[in-house]
């Protein structure tokens, strides 16, 4: 049973990523990348690592999946001119892609475990500690600065987006606090004595 298991799963997460890329219509790619993903969480169940398969459901498909799909789907985007334009640069990417694919087949000819590792992945967790538990002590104790350094970085990364992206357009009425406080109410207001039955 978990063989045929690992192969549905395996199976589903290929089929998947192979649709994701080939599929013409954008919303149906964001539904073939959800499947990769829950196919992915299933292996990663099969592993034993039930935490970051539950992080892939609830961070990948339930929240960037997500946004994918509102962001496809409520962007009026021209995906013929899109295709247009990146039928350019198709021989450029062939290119990249195909040195790519040399460099990984390079890295996975050289490579060669460590000693002892073998041996260390073959040895099952203490009974009394959960993979969560462990996950945590690695991640809060020995790569505690490491940890922290990657949030810097995302953080640094999202300020500079905001930099970037960010324009102040001149036809937009904005709020001023400070001349909202700093005003004097005496030139604020004006009291006009209304008499019955006339209009102002």
């Amino acid at each position: 049973m978990t063989a045929f298991a690992f192969y549905l799963f395996a199976l589903s997460a290929i089929a998947g990523g192979l649709f994701t890329v080939i599929s013409r219509n954008p919303v149906h790619s964001v539904l073939w990348l959800i499947l990769a993903f829950l196919s992915s969480a299933g292996l990663f169940v099969l592993l034993g690592a039930e935490f970051v398969a539950m992080l892939l459901i609830i961070v990948y498909v339930g929240a960037v999946a997500v946004l994918f799909l509102f962001v496809v789907m409520m962007l009026d985007i021209d995906f013929a001119e899109l295709k247009a334009e990146m039928a350019r640069y198709m021989p450029l990417a062939l290119l990249i892609g195909l040195i790519l694919l040399m460099q990984l087949a390079m890295a996975y000819g050289a490579w060669d475990a460590a000693e002892g590792a073998a041996g260390q992945l073959a040895q099952p967790l203490p009974a009394d500690r959960h993979n969560t538990e462990a996950l945590g002590m690695i991640l809060y104790d020995q790569y505690f600065l490491l940890f922290q350094l990657a949030g810097l970085i995302l953080l640094v990364a999202m300020i500079g987006a905001i930099v970037l992206t960010l324009r102040h357009r001149t036809d937009i009425k904005r709020q001023d606090v400070l001349a909202q406080m700093y005003r004097d109410p005496a030139k604020a207001m004006e009291l006009r004595d209304v008499k019955p039955g006339q209009g102002l």
